[in-house]
Order: structure tokens, then sequence, then C-alpha cells
């Protein structure tokens, strides 16, 4: 799974991460360079920082401290010694790599007409792991069978960020386009458009998808979720829309029109709660017209698991808080 953040990275940095005990390389979910201070990395709800040798440490004194030479060839090979060409990423402030790893980057912001045209004098990066962990979905997608309609309910994920959100989506995706599941009515397959705005569930390259999203699953690529929903609805006649991190006014028209349109939707959104999302209008209103007969809610995680809580369109819970793994398995 580490391959593919090995290649990006300038050969000091990729030598350090590459000494981690093996039990941290599998449960690694950020590793964070900044140029001139501690190198640091994040697993389970844990962070360390790095020593020169590659050892773990608490306190940030003795860490290895990238350098700028370390910070420069790191944007160097995340662009393929090409930077101009990463424009649009730079733009959006992340790029993501082979594998669905998204880099995160910080630095001086340029403005146009007060809009941002690009980022300059890049010296922080948050390497975010990516990971597959197929059918940590099973305990979860009973609830959202709609037998009455042979389909699935129109469903959204709420979580914290970091809580597992997009891998639940990605592996729902996955289940339901296959459609290996006994249940009390005829189950098949059904088509799954995925609007793969950050390029994380999927993880395409040249437009192929690097993880196992499912046989009937088509994806439109680094597009904005409101314009790819109208664009796969015209094109592709899905039973279901997948999307991450909706929120936008555009979000919420597009996502009425898939329903209107007959197809189900399962999105996600950044809340701790149910009511942390209904202080956001556009959610709000998704929510208050039960457009969404089903929520799921991610608990804060504790180190590889999630506590999972599942409410129907007017409230009422039909999952209790389940605990459930979330992170990386033996050999993950």
């Amino acid at each position: 799974m580490l391959a593919g953040i090995y290649r990006i990275l300038p050969h000091t940095l990729s030598n350090l991460i590459s000494r981690l005990p093996l039990d941290i390389s599998r449960a690694l979910e950020e590793i964070r360079i900044r140029e001139n201070r501690p190198l640091e990395v994040i697993y389970g709800d844990q962070y360390r920082f790095v020593s020169p040798v590659g050892a773990l440490l608490e306190r940030p004194e003795q860490a290895y401290c990238p350098t700028k030479d370390d910070c420069v060839k790191l944007i160097d090979l995340l662009s393929n010694h090409s930077l101009y060409t990463m424009e649009e990423e730079l733009r959006r402030g992340f790029i993501t790599v082979r594998g669905g790893h998204r880099v995160g980057i910080a630095g001086k912001v340029v403005l146009e007409k007060g809009a941002i045209r690009h980022i300059r004098d890049i010296t922080c990066f948050n390497i975010r792991i990516a990971r597959e962990l197929p059918d940590i979905a099973v305990p979860v997608l009973p609830y959202l069978l709609d037998p009455a309609a042979q389909s699935i309910h129109q469903t959204l994920i709420v979580s914290p960020p970091q809580q597992g959100k997009t891998t639940l989506l990605r592996d729902l995706a996955r289940l339901i386009s296959y459609g290996r599941l006994k249940v009390a009515f005829p189950w098949q397959g059904l088509k799954v458009a995925i609007v793969d705005e950050r390029s994380e569930l999927a993880a395409c390259m040249d437009g192929v998808p690097s993880f196992d999203i499912g046989p009937r699953t088509d994806v439109l690529d680094a597009c904005p979720k409101a314009e790819g929903m109208m664009m796969m609805i015209r094109s592709m006649s899905p039973d279901v829309i997948v999307v991450d991190e909706i929120g936008r006014e555009q979000d919420a028209t597009s996502i009425h029109e898939a329903m209107y349109a007959g197809i189900r939707v399962i999105a996600t959104a950044h809340g701790r709660d149910i009511t942390d999302i209904l202080r956001k209008p556009v959610l709000r209103e998704l929510i208050e017209h039960q457009l969404f007969t089903r929520i799921i809610v991610l608990g804060k995680r504790s180190r590889m698991n999630s506590s999972i809580a599942i409410f129907n369109g007017v409230g009422e819970q039909l999952l209790q808080p389940e605990t459930v793994l979330m992170g990386p398995r033996k050999g993950g």
C-alpha cells in the first residue's frame, strides 16, 4: 500500500519512512512534511515525530526536519517534473497520486482579482494514505436496502474528517455494483455512477480505477460534483449515484434532479452528528424534506475502530451505535 507513497518521496524521506516498524507502517494515515520543522506521522489516534534514523519520538526536539531541498524534490516528484501541468491541483490545494493517496499542500497563495490563482513557495505537505477495505460495508448495507423499490434508500453518511466515511462509501459502491448479498427479494447488482471530484473513491489513473469499485460502476474522475451528477444522469443512466463531501447549493440542486429522475443517491458530508449538519442550510433543507431516508453517522474513531449508528429519514434510530473495524487489517 505504501509503494505509491515511496515513489513520490525524495530518497531522504522515503528512507526514513521505510524504517518505521511494520505495525506502524500498516496503520499509517498521514505523513506530515513541513520545511525545517519536525517530520510527523499519524496512525490510529496517535501521532509521533520521526528521528534521523527512523525511530518514533514523542517530542519534536530530536526529530528529522525536512530541508528546503527535500520539499523542492517532493513537489518535483509530485508534479512529474512539470509543475505547470498541475496548476488546477495547486489551485485546489491538493494533488491525488497513484493509489488514491491525496497530498494536501500549503504555502503562499497568489490571488488574481480576489480569486486563488495558484499556490507557490510550498513548504507544507500532508500525505493522506488511502486504503481499500473490502467488505467493511457488509454490516451496513442491509439497513440501506429498499425492498419496495428493489433498490437502496437515499443515503447520507455523516462523520468528522478522517473517520472512514470515504472508505465506507467506496465499499458500498462496490457491494451495490456486485449485488452479492442474500436478501428477501431478488437482488442483482445495480448500475453505479461515481462522481470522484478528488480522485479518492476510485483512484483512477489514466481513467482506469485503481480500487475495486465493482463490475457495473462508471467513474467520472476529477469533476466537480454538481456538474458531474448532471453529466452522469444524462449520459450513463445510473441506478445509483455516489458522491463524496456534499455541501454546496449546487450539490443540493443536482441531488434533487437525480432523485426526481428516480436515481438513488449515496453521499457523504462532514459533521459530528445529525444536529451538527442541520446547522448547514443546504444539508438542513435536504434532511428536513426527508429526501434522505437513511442517515449513517460515524462516531469518532478509537484506534482502528469506529462507531456506526443508522437512522431513517424521520430520525428514528435503526441501528444503535455499533463498533466496526475502520482501519487497516493484517496484511493491509
